[in-house]
């Protein structure tokens, strides 16, 4: 890992380590690069629906945190991101695994963020499934902590 991308990462584990939630739903932090963030979400009884299966709440807030520390990738030292507007398609709900969530940039800028996110399930066995696609517009902000 270069020194530019640890750095990002740092940036981006540090951020995510203050998320409550992602900590209270188990999420891991896995992949970080410049554009592009990679979150998985552990199943368990933190993350399902009525019917046992992953909630599309959980589902929401996973593609969001991809897509915004993505984005976050790319803004300057001293700013952080907010999600101003996120549109998802569920496209399933499964039962155990994880889910992978992908955030990417699509559309870098100084006042909008684009980026989107991809979200997947991954059983216990390795099969792979379409979850939800998520596309979201981000406003840098000042970092305040």
């Amino acid at each position: 890992m270069n020194t530019t991308t640890q750095s990002i990462h740092e940036r981006v584990a540090l951020s995510f380590a203050r998320q409550g939630m992602m900590q209270h739903m188990g999420a891991e932090l896995r992949r970080v690069e410049p554009g592009l963030v990679e979150i998985w979400l552990p199943y368990s009884d933190k993350v399902t629906q009525q019917q046992d299966g992953f909630h599309g709440g959980a589902m929401g807030a996973v593609a969001d945190i991809a897509g915004g520390y993505a984005g976050l990738t790319i803004t300057p030292e001293g700013m952080e991101v907010v999600t101003a507007e996120y549109k998802i398609n569920f496209l399933g709900s499964y039962q155990g695994g994880a889910l992978r969530a992908i955030g990417r940039v699509v559309k870098p800028g100084k006042r909008l963020i684009v980026c989107t996110a991809e979200v997947t399930h991954i059983a216990d066995d390795g099969k792979q499934g379409p979850c939800a696609l998520m596309q979201q517009t981000l406003v840098p902000v000042p970092k305040t902590y």
